[in-house]
Order: C-alpha cells, then sequence, then structure tokens
C-alpha cells in the first residue's frame, strides 16, 4: 500500500536545500504538484526547473520569510489567488543554535522559536481546513534532540520536543479523517543544518543523508496503518529508545555528554 497524491497539491517549507528539497523530489515523483517555499528564491527556481523537467509536474515558486509573523495566511492568500489548493504540507522550515544558553544572543534564540514553533503551527493551522478537505498528508520535521534534554542545544532541543509532542496529538485528532498525521524525527543528517549552526559538535553518531531520511518517511507513510511518528535510522531508533528507558538524570547527563560539555559561564559577555 502507498499513499496516493498523484495531481494533487503538495507545500513544503525549507524546500531551497536538504530535506526540503529531497521531499519535494520524493513527492514529485509521484506525480504530485508542488509550492515551494523558502526565503532564497535562485535555489527554489533552480530545483522548480529540476522537477517540471523530469517530472511534468506544476511546481510554484514562493519566497516567503516563514519567520515573520503573519506569514501562513498571507500564503494561503495568495494561492487562493492562483486558484491553488494545498492537499499535504511539509513543515520542514527551521534551524538550530547551538553553545551555553547564558552567553546566547537572545534574539536569535526568539527567531529559532519563531520559526521552530510559532511557523510551524501557524502554518499547520492556516491549511487545516485544506488538508483535512484534500485527505493528503501533514508531515512535520522534529529530530531526535526531541526525546531528551539537549545541553549546549536547549532550545533547539525544546522546539522539536514541542514538534513531536503537537504532531503526536494531533495524530490522534486526525484518526478518523482521511488524513495521515507523521513527525520524522532524524539524527545528524548531512545538510545545511550545521553551516547554520556553526559547528558540527552538534552531530551525534553516524550522519544520514536526506534520502535516507526522506525514504524513512515514506516507508511509514505509506503503511496500511500509519504511525504518529518516526525515527531515522536503527541507531537513532535505539538511543532515541534507551533516554525514554532512562531516569530524567540519566538522560539528560547521557546527552550532555554525546553534545559536549556545554555549561554555563561564571561572567558573559554581551
Amino acid at each position: 500500500m502507498s499513499i496516493d497524491i498523484a495531481g494533487t497539491t503538495v507545500l513544503v517549507t525549507g524546500a531551497s536545500a536538504g530535506l526540503g528539497a529531497e521531499f519535494a523530489r520524493r513527492f514529485a515523483e509521484r506525480g504530485a504538484d508542488l509550492v515551494l517555499v523558502a526565503r532564497r528564491a535562485d535555489r527554489l527556481e533552480l530545483l522548480a526547473d529540476e522537477l517540471r523537467g523530469a517530472h511534468g509536474v506544476t511546481v510554484t515558486v514562493l519566497p516567503a520569510d516563514l519567520a515573520v509573523t503573519g506569514a501562513a495566511a498571507r500564503l494561503r492568500g495568495e494561492l487562493a489567488e492562483r486558484g491553488i489548493r494545498v492537499g499535504s504540507l511539509v513543515n520542514n522550515a527551521g534551524f538550530g543554535t547551538h553553545g551555553d544558553f547564558a552567553s546566547a544572543d537572545l534574539g536569535r534564540l526568539g527567531s529559532e522559536i519563531q520559526l521552530n514553533v510559532n511557523t510551524l503551527v501557524d502554518m499547520t493551522h492556516t491549511f487545516m481546513p485544506d488538508l483535512l478537505d484534500g485527505g493528503g498528508v501533514l508531515v512535520n520535521v522534529a529530530s531526535t534532540a526531541a526525546f531528551q534534554p539537549t545541553p549546549g542545544m536547549a532550545v533547539y532541543g525544546a522546539t522539536k520536543a514541542f514538534v513531536l509532542s503537537f504532531t503526536e496529538a494531533l495524530w490522534a485528532e486526525a484518526r478518523g479523517t482521511r488524513l495521515t498525521v507523521l513527525a520524522v524525527c532524524p539524527g545528524a543528517t548531512r545538510t545545511e543544518f550545521f553551516d547554520v549552526v556553526g559547528t558540527e559538535d552538534a552531530a551525534v553518531g553516524r550522519m544520514q543523508t536526506a534520502q535516507q531520511v526522506v525514504a524513512t518517511t515514506f516507508r511509514a507513510l505509506d503503511r496500511r496503518s500509519s504511525p504518529p511518528s518516526v525515527v531515522s535510522g536503527f541507531a537513532n531508533w535505539v538511543t532515541s529508545l534507551s533516554t525514554r528507558l532512562a531516569t530524567r538524570r540519566l538522560g539528560v547527563m547521557a546527552s550532555a555528554r554525546l553534545l559536549g560539555d556545554v555549561r554555563l559561564r561564571a561572567s558573559v559577555d554581551r
């Protein structure tokens, strides 16, 4: 059994590179039209040309900064003006920060929370009527960081814990409808994520490729009864399971050792 999305429209955020671009490719392979959203218009146009040429699908490019309040409503309004109805949504846009919390830039942390949490909720709520009507899929990209506190990436881990909990709750709410809801939890993945973070010190375990993560996602979506969430990679799954079985103290200490012992500084330079 596999999801039938041919001829429907899938909106992918953060589609200019990495997981977002790979999600777009896989949906296009299955005959879905695409709406690609990210800030970098040139990268979106290159991907759109690739997908149109390879699969003959319709691809709409909408450059946008999703961290701006009200971005979701503006996107839905612009699509309505073009006569485009979204049937599926992939909330992939997001970024991480690394370092001890006390010395972090508060504005940067606020943007991280806005994009990873507020924008994801806003996009989901804004397009939910279309998703329920279209009976497609809602995929929210969480992380293996969602399963335990992440010292050195305290805010990032907390945002992904929110995404996981939120999405699994929506999975239960969507039962009895035609909408399939899934949170995908990648571990370290070879994308531009660590370029934005500024270091690969936050990478734990063997890196997967974007193709591997998206393949895991589609295997879960294609199941007769899709789970509320899926962890990409066997080693990542084992790690996520072990953190849930450990005490909270042991879990956070283990996470600190894996990510590097980042501690609060006695004095903070602002």
